[in-house]
């Protein structure tokens, strides 16, 4: 009982304390006005360098900034995995370790696209301008995938994880991967809407967490899909019509 009491307790404080730092960045960066592109959008500043900001420092504040903001979307759905492991305090550290390794590795390939996509975005206005219609696409996509035979395999293994089927830094690795490739989808929304965007990140980690943590997770991934899939409408044509 009191190894629950604690496992809960540190699970909260660390929950509560990513959060408090996903805000915080959110909230300084909403001070700063983004830029009015071609086709009526706002480019975001998470893919751009302060003034006199080098590109080291740049990808070393994003990846720290990336790290809070994974654990405090992923860390409700993983608490399964990490309340079924077996191998004590210290392995369960390298578990959450591993886990988080994994999606700083997804955050670092995913600058350089950013930071690349902007910079032709900037260059551009003809692409810049189709920039809403790419948005919907994407977010329709994602919620198509939702109802294929794909997702449910990878959402079955999520919900189904073992409690310690390999030593704790690989399983960690392991379920990070995992992790991963179940979420694709639903971070390709988060990535394309505007990864500093609070209420946009706390959506897709509450579809995150539902589709995993409820009961009967696949008819939780459909209906997630439904709306997704709305969503995805609603922009193409708004951005047809605009």
């Amino acid at each position: 009982m009191t190894s629950e009491r604690t496992f809960f307790g540190s699970s909260a404080l660390l929950f509560t304390a990513s959060a408090a730092g996903t805000i915080a960045w959110c909230g300084s960066m909403s001070g700063m006005r983004g830029m009015p592109m071609p086709g009526d959008w706002t480019m975001s500043m998470a893919w751009m360098r302060m003034a006199g900001q080098t590109w080291p420092a740049f990808a070393a504040a994003f990846l720290g900034m990336w790290e809070v903001m994974m654990v405090a979307m992923m860390l409700p759905s993983l608490l399964p995995v990490l309340r079924r492991y077996r191998g004590g305090r210290g392995g369960l550290t390298l578990v959450i370790v591993g886990y988080f390794f994994v999606w700083g590795v997804v955050g670092m390939a995913t600058l350089p696209v950013g930071v690349a996509l902007t910079t032709v975005e900037m260059r551009n206005p003809a692409l810049s301008r189709s920039v809403p219609f790419a948005v919907g696409g994407t977010v329709l996509v994602a919620g198509v995938l939702q109802f294929t035979a794909w997702k449910a395999r990878q959402l079955a293994c999520c919900r189904e994880a073992a409690g310690c089927a390999a030593p704790a830094w690989r399983h960690g690795l392991h379920s990070g991967l995992q992790c991963v490739r179940c979420c694709a989808n639903l971070m390709a929304i988060l990535l394309v809407t505007g990864v500093m965007d609070l209420g946009a990140m706390t959506l897709v980690a509450a579809a995150i967490t539902a589709e995993r943590l409820l009961p009967e997770g696949e008819r939780v991934a459909r209906a997630i899909g439904v709306v997704v899939v709305g969503v995805g409408l609603f922009l193409i044509g708004r951005a047809l019509l605009g």
